[in-house]
């Protein structure tokens, strides 16, 4: 009788065991949460190009014009964002602010990069494109991103991709937004 409970005893516990291994539970690999869309003004922390360094990107300010000193677009309009970039180690790091980092996202979910057309290339207001995708240790630049648009396209997301491949987002409105409207209109009239 004592080996006849011993052996229920043990079935029932490797029954038990054995539910709890295969149960229902998803023990797939988790996956990372979307990132909540930054506010013109905030910053987000990037790495270079090739993962190498890291690079500090705030986007500021959004101007919406349908000519400049610069040309005309061909699409209609242009979204121009102006962004600081600052290195945040002791040595060199590039950012892939020239490499298609930059991204215009419509509400209809329509991408283009910046410099999407022949006309936004040439846009470059002057105190506002300085320094370039290179930041030497500890130092920052300014910089614009420019996008040729429809005007049914203002407003929307602004993402930057990394040198990981990961995507910083910024909600963007659909006029005129942040600390250097003023300036930025100036300088591209």
């Amino acid at each position: 009788m004592r080996h006849l409970t011993t052996a229920s005893t043990l079935a029932t516990v490797c029954c038990l065991g054995l539910a709890a291994c295969t149960g229902s539970e998803d023990r797939s690999t988790p996956q990372p949460r979307p990132r909540p869309a930054l506010e013109l003004g905030q910053s987000a922390d990037t790495a270079g190009v090739g993962g190498r360094g890291a690079a500090q990107i705030t986007a500021d300010t959004v101007v919406y014009v349908d000519s400049t000193s610069f040309g005309a677009p061909e699409h209609g309009l242009f979204a121009v964002v102006n962004y600081q970039s600052r290195n945040r180690t002791k040595s060199r790091v590039t950012t892939t602010a020239e490499q298609g980092g930059w991204r215009w996202k419509t509400a209809d979910g329509h991408t283009v990069t910046a410099r999407n057309s022949k006309a936004s290339t040439k846009v470059a207001p002057i105190g506002f494109s300085e320094g370039g995708a290179v930041l030497t240790s500890e130092m920052g630049h300014q910089d614009v991103a420019v996008f040729d648009i429809a005007a049914a396209e203002k407003g929307g997301t602004l993402i930057y991709v990394d040198g990981d491949g990961t995507a910083f987002r910024w909600k963007i409105p659909a006029r005129n937004s942040g600390s250097a409207v003023p300036a930025l209109k100036y300088a591209l009239s």
